[in-house]
């Protein structure tokens, strides 16, 4: 019987990682973890922020609602405040209608 290796999940992500997954700056991440009361980073020894699982769910939400439909941020934040789970369930729909969508173009490139 072959080993079958387990998908390894992290439990921190560093800035960067976090900067990198949403193509920003390191100073954007900052900048909302700042603003926004929902990015609670821990920071070890040296000061540096380590973002839970957690921590990314509630950054693609506010990615999604001040980059992909052009809130203020002030907007983002009554946003959140008033209704975070109908924001949630309408992030996963666009992001399903996105993977459709990089699934019909690769079809048609393949045609």
């Amino acid at each position: 019987m072959p080993y079958k290796e387990s998908e390894t999940t992290k439990l921190y992500y560093t800035i960067g990682e976090v900067a990198e997954m949403f193509k920003v700056n390191t100073s954007l991440i900052r900048f909302w973890e700042k603003e926004f009361d929902i990015i609670q980073p821990k920071k070890n020894k040296k000061g540096n922020r380590l973002f839970t699982p957690e921590d990314l769910d509630n950054f693609h939400v506010i990615f999604h609602l001040v980059k992909e439909r052009g809130f203020t941020l002030q907007g983002a934040k009554s946003k959140l405040k008033e209704n975070k789970e109908d924001t949630i369930n309408n992030i996963q729909v666009v992001r399903t209608l996105n993977e459709v969508k990089s699934f019909l173009l690769k079809l048609k490139e393949e045609l």
